[in-house]
């Protein structure tokens, strides 16, 4: 699909991000479409940023396709120059800076507003733009931590566990990128642009969802069920002839069909089950017994029995399972994406799907500063002056 038919077009991004959740945000742009200028500073010795690797590494070619690269130094005053006057017609400003270092370079959002009332800033940081905690470094598994995910996963008493992903870090990313649309749309009735800011810490809390609502509500402090769901029984992992299913069966409908598609109808005669409720408190001992039912057959057997049944039941995949399913691959998750070196590369895309869009794969991670005179030529410097700008070490 051409770049000018897709949804976000109109709207050009000033990319100022790193790591993993601004990128996260911006991607959802870059993917729909709109015109992306990764400002990066001057090449330097290495670029890893100790999370997603150099520029070859996966990580980093997952997170960055779709862009243009140009190399500007915003400690100099000609590179503030520069990016004022990319500025003025620019839509959208990604930054995840600690708080403070965008007042230090003077492109905080009155300093933007006044150049371009209509921008939108969107700035990620690891625990909000002021308070107690503002100035602090953030990372994923520091939000995981004090948002209390850690606190319930894993194994009953096997102490704090992280997520195998950075959900905090992704999720806060997400929540970045409908905070900037919804800025964008307001700005079409309004006319005027906005600063939207999230966090790693506020982040994580929202995706603790019920867990957290259990404490705010109830103040139940939530603990960890391990594979088990903290409310809902029997939902877990059960063993199998050759592995692991999941089974996911609470309510008493499922019940019912859990116990007819596993041949074990003896269950539902024992009062101990009866409810939700009796489940939920004879958990370890109802788990044992249903092991002893799903340890009969294989996995795929199972799968296929329990879904024919109406009972919610899947394997338990590791990655490369995962992208061969025939589900997966209908649903074109993995996504094709011209490279300027490696050629075509497979990249993770976008988790919605729309009726009458799609987004474009148009180009792989750029070259640093790849497109740097291009962009300086469209706001009006000649080859000379981009020389000099270089030599100087503006760009």
């Amino acid at each position: 699909m051409a770049q000018e038919s897709l949804p976000l077009a109109r709207f050009k991004v000033l990319d100022l991000t790193r790591v993993r959740s601004g990128p996260t945000a911006v991607k959802v742009f870059a993917d729909w479409g709109a015109d992306v200028i990764k400002i990066e500073m001057p090449p330097s010795a290495d670029q890893d940023d100790g999370y997603t690797g150099n520029r070859d590494a996966a990580d980093f070619l997952n997170l960055h396709r779709n862009k243009r690269s140009m190399s500007l130094n915003l400690k100099e005053a000609d590179g503030k120059k520069i990016f004022f006057k990319l500025l003025e017609d620019a839509d959208l400003v990604v930054e995840n800076y600690r708080p403070d270092v965008k007042n230090r370079l003077g492109i905080d959002y009155d300093s933007l507003a006044a150049v371009n009332p209509r921008i939108v800033l969107g700035s990620i940081s690891g625990f909000g733009q002021d308070g107690p905690y503002g100035k602090r470094p953030g990372v994923d598994q520091i939000a995981q931590g004090m948002g209390g995910f850690m606190s319930v996963t894993g194994l009953p008493g096997q102490g704090p566990v992280r997520a195998g992903t950075a959900i905090a870090d992704l999720a806060t990313g997400m929540n970045c990128a409908m905070a900037m649309l919804v800025a964008l749309l307001d700005r079409e009735v309004t006319g005027k642009g906005q600063w939207v800011h999230t966090s790693l810490l506020e982040s994580q809390i929202a995706l603790m969802d019920f867990q957290a609502a259990s404490w705010l509500i109830e103040q139940k402090v939530p603990q960890q069920a391990g594979n088990n769901h903290p409310k809902s029984t029997p939902t877990g992992v059960f063993p199998t002839k050759d592995g692991h299913i999941n089974i996911a069966a609470g309510g008493q409908q499922m019940w019912s069909r859990l116990c007819k598609g596993l041949g074990a109808e003896a269950l539902l005669e024992n009062p101990d089950y009866n409810d939700g409720a009796g489940r939920l408190a004879n958990r370890e001992r109802l788990n044992g017994e249903l092991s002893e039912y799903t340890a009969t057959r294989t996995s795929a057997e199972w799968v296929e029995l329990l879904n024919e049944g109406g009972v919610p039941c899947g394997p338990i995949y590791t990655l490369d399972q995962t992208f061969a399913d025939p589900q997966v691959k209908h649903l074109g998750i993995a996504k094709s994406v011209p490279h300027p070196t490696r050629g075509e590369i497979t990249v993770v895309g976008q988790p919605f799907q729309m009726s009458r869009a799609e987004p474009g794969m148009q180009s792989g991670t750029p070259g640093w500063g790849e497109h740097t005179d291009a962009v300086l030529a469209d706001i009006g410097y000649d080859e000379a002056a981009i020389e000099d700008l270089r030599k100087r070490g503006v760009i």
